[in-house]
């Protein structure tokens, strides 16, 4: 397999538990990180244990310029990607009365401005090259039930769950699908301020979710075999909301 997969803000967390986990089921990996390249290159160096290649790049998804400019070339330098996880994003948390004007364009501009900014570039190609790739966008519990003190993140999460399926029916007749994963609580360092044992009690499962268990579904909607599952918004979530 010859794939090449895009996985934005892959340095830690559920981007880099991603990365990771295609790499084991044989995608080739490119990362990227805003300003981690240090801990890309020591991923990078993981990655290569399970024989696949390896590429970083470096920008922020909020700069339109920039995205264009470093993904332009990094496709005509390499070939055009088969898959891209569209991970990366920003909370800035706070009650809606008192939310400054930065807390709600920074998480915007960053969550769903890097939607287009990301996969404007991308997009293409793909077409152009006629590949039947995968486009997997990462929402939120918060874009489907809202949350409070996330006014900004709950709307830009669910911003992308609508591009997700406008995209998702643009490009079904070139067989790219385009499906969005919304998980739950996970445990990651995004979570580190919240009172765990309360949260765990909100779940039916009564437990956190497992970066692993993000991943393995977005391995498979990476897949050939979900090749005819697209523009749908899966949880991952304990039983949260649902």
């Amino acid at each position: 397999m010859d794939k090449w997969v895009l996985v934005t803000g892959s340095s830690r967390g559920i981007g880099k538990e991603i990365a990771l986990y295609l790499a084991k089921n044989g995608f080739n990996i490119v990362l990227h990180c805003v300003k981690n390249i240090e801990k890309l290159t020591q991923l990078s160096e993981e990655i290569k244990g399970f024989n696949v290649d390896v590429r970083c790049v470096q920008f922020d998804i909020k700069n339109r310029q920039q995205c264009f400019d470093t993904l332009k070339k990094d496709i005509e330098e390499n070939g055009v990607y088969y898959g891209v996880v569209l991970n990366a994003g920003i909370a800035k948390d706070n009650i809606f009365p008192i939310m400054e004007e930065s807390e709600w364009d920074d998480v915007l501009d960053t969550n769903l401005g890097g939607f287009y900014n990301v996969l404007k570039p991308i997009v293409f190609p793909m077409i152009e090259k006629r590949v039947k790739g995968r486009i997997v966008t990462m929402s939120s519990i918060s874009g489907l039930a809202g949350n409070k003190g996330q006014v900004n993140y709950s709307a830009s999460k669910a911003g992308i769950i609508g591009a997700t399926k406008a995209l998702s029916l643009e490009l079904a007749k070139r067989g790219i699908t385009v499906n969005c994963v919304a998980p739950g609580i996970i445990e990651t360092d995004m979570i580190k301020d919240l009172p765990v044992d309360e949260a765990k009690k909100m779940v039916p499962m009564k437990r956190l979710g497992k970066p692993k268990e993000v991943a393995s579904l977005v391995n498979y909607l990476m897949s050939e075999d979900a090749a005819y599952i697209t523009g749908q918004v899966i949880s991952v979530n304990g039983g949260l909301y649902s």
